[in-house]
């Protein structure tokens, strides 16, 4: 059976999970006794440590990755393989007895027990019969001879121990959530004590499959002093793992907690070096190979089509998510682009109304100046300044040269804007059924023009006939009365 990571004390192999742990008897990851929950972000479906299919978590769950105390070894942990026990060598022996000698008829009719059991195991389900004084092989899809077994990947989070982000992954709808999300907060506060240098906040709420959320939550912690610190994930996810706290958090639907904060060095390496219970270390070492981004993802045995199924949902849900959000940018980019003509029209009538307002202020500006200058002579300055205004003004005057073009352009524009304004106002809009039924009548038109063509040209040929047959006949009467 697949248990919490470094925590099971089944008599059918090593165990493996992704779920949180629940101390039985063998240490964890790094030899310990106090669990202390490690997320592994929030994408990936729910569970709460039964198996790999359902023991993902909000992410990936790893559940074990604390210290317990107690007297153990680092080979003892997460992905090691445990010293066998004398049951499970007597497991393995009975797997293989089933497998390939089973000697349960005592004729050829084993050897067909033998392939029905090696079926049942390839499929993971079932049970193996071998011997009449030893009790079946229960084959589950966690044996090492399943067939339905793939490794996928999962991001790591990069969240820090001193960010003190927890994740809730409650069995209530997004909804549900957000509409008491006050109420909620009030009760997480008095579940840590209703201390009030205690501050509950919530980072984000996000729906997942099977109407269930998840919520992010940290709490920050003020001193008398006025400063004011998060409290670490770990801590936090320790003080709910309590009974009595875990217990109130169930009552709130409440089903999994997890801290999320990102794997060391260290650890990323050990959960590599040793391929999970069940899984071929040549399909191990070649996902590690096939990684496509070994800095942020990591290897995740699936075991069986509830795994597969339940990454489905979350593929799915997540697609919803980013379609939900690429409708949200595209009405911001029609707003903006709403907004856009809006500011350009405005720029354009600014624009106008400040040339009307320079051509007013430069007429003000001439009338101030005859004004000043009534009663004064014309200066040598403004004689050559009006030469040089009655020069141009005859250039433009001139019938070849820019009056005439002028004209032209403008006649060509007003046009253009009469026959603009023509067509957008001649637009036709024909219906469907009518649209169908004209086309069909121009096609039956056009059938009857072709028979016409065909009768008009075989009536050619035929006068074309007589032609010729006049012709020939004409000369042999010639010769007749001649």
């Amino acid at each position: 059976a697949f248990g919490g990571f470094g925590t099971t004390t089944t008599t059918a192999g090593p165990a493996f999970s992704f779920s949180a742990p629940t101390n039985t008897g063998t240490s964890g990851l790094f030899g310990a006794t106090q669990n202390k929950g490690f997320g592994f972000g929030t994408s990936f479906g729910t569970g709460t440590g039964t198996g790999l299919g359902s023991g993902l978590g909000t992410g990936l769950g790893f559940g074990g990755f604390g210290t317990q105390q107690q007297q153990s070894t680092l080979g003892s942990g997460l992905f090691s393989q445990p010293a066998q026990t004398p049951a499970q060598s007597n497991q393995l022996i009975n797997t293989a007895s089933a497998l390939s000698a089973p000697t349960l008829l005592g004729d050829e009719r084993d050897a067909i027990l033998a392939k029905w059991n090696q079926l049942q195991a390839f499929w993971g389900t079932g049970k193996g019969y071998f011997n009449n004084n030893i009790a079946p092989v229960e084959f589950t899809q966690e044996n090492p001879f399943c067939r339905f077994k793939a490794v996928g990947y999962s991001l790591m989070p990069n969240n820090k121990d001193e960010d003190g982000l927890v994740v809730l992954v409650f069995n209530r709808k997004e909804i549900d959530i957000r509409s008491q999300q006050q109420q909620l907060v009030e009760s997480l506060h008095k579940i840590l004590g209703g201390n009030q240098t205690l501050t509950v906040n919530v980072e984000g709420v996000k729906t997942m499959p099977d109407d269930q959320t998840e919520v992010i939550i940290y709490v920050v912690e003020r001193s008398p002093n006025g400063t004011s610190r998060r409290v670490p994930a770990t801590t936090l996810y320790a003080h709910f793992e309590q009974a009595n706290i875990k217990s109130s958090l169930q009552q709130l639907g409440v089903s999994l907690s997890m801290a999320r904060t990102e794997l060391s060095p260290a650890q990323v390496k050990q959960l590599l070096q040793n391929p999970p219970a069940g899984v071929d270390p040549i399909i191990w070492e070649q996902a590690k190979v096939d990684n496509p981004d070994p800095d942020k993802l990591i290897p995740v045995p699936m075991v069986g089509f509830k795994e597969l199924l339940r990454r489905l949902k979350v593929q799915d849900q997540m697609t919803k998510q980013h379609q939900t959000r690429l409708d949200i940018i595209s009405e911001d980019i029609s707003e903006l682009q709403k907004n856009q003509t809006t500011t350009m029209a405005k720029i354009a009538q600014y624009k106008r109304k400040l040339m009307a307002l320079s051509h007013r202020t430069l007429q003000v500006l001439i009338k101030q100046e005859i004004q000043r200058k009534s009663g004064y002579a014309i200066q040598a300055d403004e004689e050559q300044l009006r030469v040089q205004l009655d020069t141009i003004q005859c250039e433009l005057n001139a019938p070849t040269q820019f009056k005439g073009r002028l004209n032209e352009l403008m006649s060509q524009i007003r046009m253009q804007n009469h026959f603009g304004a023509v067509r957008a106002e001649e637009r036709y809009y024909i219906d469907a059924d009518l649209l169908r039924e004209i086309k069909q009548h121009l096609k039956q038109q056009q059938e009857g023009l072709s028979h016409l063509i065909s009768i008009i040209k075989d009536d050619l040929e035929d006068i074309k006939l007589i032609e010729h047959g006049l012709n020939e006949s004409i000369p042999i009467r010639g010769g007749v009365f001649s």
